[in-house]
């Protein structure tokens, strides 16, 4: 009987010991992270999770996951929320109120079902669809972000918020395409999806209304459904009608190796020489571009700033640009056809 109380009581002292390690020696399994864009100063460097965040896709959607940014030289994993930052810069919320690369706040109304480009550069496209409405004596919209497209290489991408009269939580109202195709993703926390054609992923932050898309090496984009509520008509006279609460978009963007032509109503303030006419104490500077931005649907390219090309656009131009040695024509030997399309006569 001694012989057994000295065992149980070790047992007990053993588990009490690997406990205390366990949450306080390190016992917590640590994921490590990783940069894999060429241009970052971090590109391949395997950076131990924080302990505070020791996974980059945590099992509760409340939790911080490990994030590394990839255009820091610091290349320090560190904690952060998965949700879109209204407040933090390449953010683009409300109505809408953006926070540009160089970290000023403006406004940039556009037009109700109106497409704009926010960002433009040779390898990335992404376009917004405006909703709103103009109240009586109002000389301008209303204006929310209602769906985002994107284009990449030779792909295409959008995600909307859908159609609500009323707002219910227990409703998702996100839509993903991936190549003209709607996803069809697991509800419910966690949720992904990843495209094996070019890598894009979408994981879901929350059960419902809120998810991450990565495009790898390109950007990482936060987004939210929310509407627009009662407190926010009646702060703003908006004038929202009954039967729509304006289902809308919280976004928040990070880039990774835009180029210094980058444009866009967003991207502009991401070139090293951009110069924000926003006036400094200015309480809701408004930028236009409206003429400059706008596109002729959620997945075109067409505005008249936009820099974009897609690769079916760089295979068209370098088949058009023949060698002098290969354009001349030899005719010799009779009917011989030796040029695409060209037919030798006598």
């Amino acid at each position: 009987m001694v012989i057994m109380k000295g065992l149980t009581m070790s047992m007990c002292l053993l588990a009490v010991v690997l406990l205390f390690q366990g949450v306080y020696g390190g016992g917590v399994h640590v994921e490590s992270i990783a940069c894999y864009s060429k241009s970052s100063p971090c590109f391949l460097k395997q950076l131990k999770c924080p302990k505070e965040c020791p996974s980059k896709n945590p099992t509760h959607p409340k939790a911080k996951a490990c994030y590394l940014n990839c255009n820091s030289p610091i290349c320090n994993p560190e904690c952060k929320n998965k949700k879109p930052n209204c407040n933090g810069p390449g953010a683009a919320c409300h109505d809408p109120r953006f926070i540009g690369g160089d970290g000023v706040v403006f406004y940039f109304h556009g037009k109700s079902n109106h497409h704009f480009s926010l960002v433009s550069d040779p390898n990335l496209q992404i376009n917004a669809r405006f909703i709103g409405l103009r109240p009586p004596g109002r000389h301008r919209d209303f204006t929310w972000i209602q769906a985002i497209g994107i284009l990449f290489d030779s792909h295409t991408f959008s995600v909307e918020a859908t159609m609500a009269e009323k707002w219910d939580d227990e409703v998702d109202h996100l839509k993903f395409s991936n190549n003209g195709d709607e996803l069809s993703m697991a509800e419910g926390y966690p949720s992904r999806w990843e495209s094996s054609a070019n890598g894009i992923t979408v994981e879901k932050t929350s059960a419902k209304n809120s998810a991450l898309i990565s495009l790898p090496g390109v950007a990482e984009i936060s987004i939210n459904v929310v509407p627009v509520t009662k407190e926010d008509d009646r702060i703003h006279s908006y004038h929202i009608p009954d039967d729509d609460c304006f289902a809308h978009l919280e976004v928040q963007f990070r880039f990774y190796g835009l180029t210094a032509k980058v444009e866009g109503v967003l991207g502009r303030t991401y070139q090293p020489d951009f110069v924000n006419p926003a006036k400094p104490g200015v309480a809701m500077a408004v930028l236009g571009g409206e003429d400059k931005y706008r596109t002729s649907s959620l997945l075109a390219a067409d505005c008249a700033f936009c820099v974009f090309s897609s690769v079916e656009d760089l295979n068209e131009e370098e088949s058009l640009l023949v060698e002098p040695a290969q354009s001349i024509m030899n005719c010799a030997g009779g009917g011989s056809n030796t040029g695409n399309g060209i037919v030798c006569r006598k």
